[in-house]
């Protein structure tokens, strides 16, 4: 093939040198606009897993590669006055121009044309010139290609909320470096480590608003460039930062990072009476934030993929597409993690309250890819020491993080794992029958600290569907307090909690197993919503409340209330999520109301507070209450992370102890971003930003999960559905793998395990044992 390669930064280059490695009698090129030795930047960032890709695919530049490299195993914080230090976490850093140098040099050894101070301006052109069989588009973030082709392409490119400026120093840092200082207008953060003997790069970010109340974008390059040495003074040692980008001008150096996605990554042009393919690589393709390190190991392995593909494939075509699938998938792995690494450092204030232990722990874990475990493989003694801090314990080995005890009001929770409430569809006219008795008493024996019912309604018309539970009278209340009894007498130690919830749009709809959210067949009842509004093309009209439906409503929510309190649950919580009753009045994509209950966010949290401080106010005041929430509708015009944050202070302030922090549902319009954890950001942030204790929820499917999350300080509580429906003893056999891994912990927080067995020990004396007279 004649391959064209159009931007010579290290995915052009790379693909160029593995294509010609691949068949020396391929024709490539590399058109650079710039001089041969000229880059701007510092250092770059690959990790050992990168290494090992670049050594399978090309062992020579591999080797120049690795040569060059500095290796580093420690990261450390300093942050408030304090510093922290863990190591195994392997990293290398190289100078950008070492790097572009060592794999111009390999190009031009395998024969490989260079061209450099081209500045291409029409692809098509340079590519008739050329003759040309396929253009690789590796012209960087702001690449005329994919301009040019948009339509094809699609991109999608936000601008983050961070500035940043990319400096060196001449102080060399011995660990991967984050620096945090406060000023008075707000954060800073630093980004240092050193890539080769001499010189460290040194990063500097702050939100655009810190960045412009201090006048930085009205200062010069050197006036702002001296105002971050004054501000980071105390880790450069007198060391100047330097600045290899003056062809910028004033505070033009000071960036925000665009986060670029492409829907396709392949464009057919017809040049010279052929269709020629024009595929996107590196930062042209998508860009990942460079807090994980992530630009240059993505234009690596986009070369490594697309080379695989054209040796596995002997039409192009077929190889392309096979390219685009693979990396776009990968990438976006990465764009995920960078993502929740981006975000983390446009709010360290969210996060400043707290001591610099868990500071470190949540920066350690902020993209959600290095788990507790993953800690315990790269540096045991330093997590080990995190967990006696968090577990405020100077025993040789304290809890998992998953097994530390929580009091909530005058309640106490044996540990962190909480059985989600989750629909069975098992009731006879809203009464809980023997099956729930075996499924919640399952569960409760099978560890967890707290296990839910599944939601309940507080009258006929609110249930979900005719096989949902409810709580509108005595006899249900007694048919509940059988299994509280139980779990409360099993010897287990779990708790057990109420979920009162009212189906509103949601309701008079087939069970779980049929068409779920699909109207019943016959016997459908009269919906109450926020407006009338359907939750669906098919589902039924619901009638907008009035006054007195919302004074019976409230009335209702009350009595099943005192109704939880005589069965003797221990903690309640308020279903105002995932589109039902109370959810529908909050977001605004279903409350089209003109009166005080609609408009606004606080107009709309206005019946659900209601309602809620009329429960909290006959709920025994020595136990806790929570509210569900959906924390993003997913959907256009409807509420964001923004807003939830808002509804938590609002609950907060009427006197709730937990957010339940849940997302979606609110419309068939949703279009959610799934991935594992995907809504603990959520309960990260309010968690964090509000002041109040949440439950995470949502795809948290793994113990090191759940201890990542609590040691984080993402949530308190962590809300576990699909493995203990697998499962019930989920807990007890999750905590017994961690056990079989560290010997060296203490039985008891296994004891669970240990009563459950007793517990099947003395059924089975009772059993032949009859009581007189019976």
């Amino acid at each position: 093939m004649h391959i064209l390669c159009l931007g010579g930064g290290p995915a052009g280059l790379y693909f160029a040198l593995l294509m010609k490695l691949q068949n020396p009698a391929h024709q490539v090129t590399v058109v650079e606009r710039n001089r041969p030795f000229d880059t701007f930047g510092w250092g770059v960032v690959l990790s050992d897993q990168t290494l090992g890709n670049l050594r399978a695919a090309d062992p020579v530049s591999a080797q120049l590669i690795g040569d060059a490299f500095n290796h580093w195993d420690d990261v450390e914080v300093f942050f408030k006055g304090r510093s922290v230090r863990s190591g195994g976490h392997g990293f290398c850093g190289i100078g950008r121009k070492r790097l572009l140098n060592i794999l111009q040099e390999r190009c031009m050894a395998l024969g490989v044309a260079l061209v450099f101070e081209t500045d291409v301006q029409d692809d098509q052109a340079i590519a008739a010139q050329y003759g040309a069989d396929l253009v690789v588009a590796s012209d960087g973030l702001n690449s005329r290609i994919r301009n040019r082709y948009a339509e094809t392409f699609k991109p999608d490119v936000e601008l983050r909320a961070c500035r940043f400026v990319w400096l060196g120093t001449r102080k060399t840092f011995d660990a991967f470096t984050f620096a945090f200082e406060q000023t008075e207008h707000g954060w800073f953060a630093a980004h240092a480590y050193k890539f080769d003997e001499n010189t460290s790069t040194f990063i500097v970010e702050t939100p655009e608003a810190v960045w412009k109340a201090h006048g930085l974008d009205q200062m010069s390059q050197e006036d702002g460039i001296a105002f971050c040495e004054r501000l980071f003074a105390k880790y450069l040692d007198g060391n100047a930062l330097m600045n290899n980008a003056t062809h910028v001008r004033g505070s033009a150096i000071w960036i925000r990072f665009p986060r670029v996605v492409c829907e396709r990554w392949v464009h057919e042009a017809a040049i010279n009476g052929k269709q020629v393919p024009i595929v996107l690589m590196g930062d042209a393709a998508h860009t990942a934030h460079f807090s994980i390190g992530s630009g240059t190991k993505l234009a690596l392995e986009d070369a490594i993929e697309l080379s695989h593909c054209f040796a596995q494939h002997g039409d192009a075509t077929a190889a392309l597409q096979a390219y685009e699938a693979l990396r776009s998938v990968e990438v976006l792995k990465i764009q995920n993690a960078a993502r929740n690494s981006t975000e983390w450092f446009e709010n360290v204030d969210r996060y400043s309250g707290m001591e610099a232990e868990q500071f470190f722990y949540s920066l350690l874990t902020r993209s959600q890819r290095i788990s507790h475990e993953n800690l315990r493989v790269r540096d045991a003694a330093w997590l080990q020491g995190y967990e006696q801090w968090l577990a405020k314990s100077n025993a040789a080995h304290a809890p998992p993080p998953m097994l530390l005890p929580l009091k909530v009001r005058e309640l106490n929770l044996k540990n962190r794992i909480v059985v989600s409430p989750m629909a069975t569809y098992s009731a006879v006219d809203g009464m809980p029958q023997d099956f729930h008795l075996v499924h919640l008493g399952a569960r409760a024996l099978g560890g967890a600290g707290l296990v839910f019912v599944e939601m309940t309604s507080p009258c006929p018309e609110g249930r979900i569907t005719p096989g949902c539970p409810g709580l509108w009278n005595e006899a249900q209340a007694k048919g509940f307090k059988r299994i509280v009894d139980f779990v409360h007498a099993s010897g287990a130690g779990a708790k057990i909690g109420m979920q009162l919830g009212h189906s509103g749009p949601k309701g008079s709809t087939q069970v779980g197993w049929e068409q779920p959210d699909e109207p019943l067949v016959t016997g459908n009842w009269p919906l109450l919503a926020a407006s009338a509004v359907a939750y669906g093309p098919s589902n039924q009209l619901p009638q907008a409340m009035t006054r007195a439906d919302m004074d019976r409503v409230k009335a209702e929510f009350v009595q099943s209330t005192r109704y939880a309190a005589e069965a003797g649950f221990d903690w309640l919580e308020l279903h105002c999520a995932h589109g039902y009753l109370l959810s529908s009045f909050i977001t605004p994509l279903t409350n089209q109301r003109s009166d005080e209950y609609g408009g606004s966010l606080e107009n709309r949290c206005r019946f659900p507070l209601e309602v809620f401080a009329a429960m909290r106010a006959v709920w025994p005041a020595h136990l806790p209450m929570s509210v569900r929430i959906s924390a993003h509708d997913w959907a256009p015009g409807g509420n964001t992370a923004d807003d939830a944050v808002a509804i938590a202070r609002l609950f907060k302030a009427a006197g709730c102890d937990f957010i339940d922090v849940s997302s979606g549902q609110t419309t068939r319009a949703a279009k959610p971003v799934y991935g594992r954890m995907y809504q603990t950001p959520f309960a990260d942030r309010i968690r964090n930003e509000v002041g109040i204790q949440t439950i995470a929820v949502g795809a948290i499917s793994e113990v090191d999960h759940v201890n990542s999350i609590i040691a984080a300080g993402r949530a308190d509580l962590c809300a576990i559905a699909r493995p203990h429906l697998a499962d019930p003893a989920w807990t007890l056999h999750e905590a017994a793998k961690l056990q079989s891994r560290h010997v060296n912990w203490p039985k008891p927080y296994l004891s669970g395990r240990d009563q459950l067995y007793r517990e099947i020990a003395r059924q089975k004396e009772l059993a032949v044992q009859p009581a007189a007279g019976k």
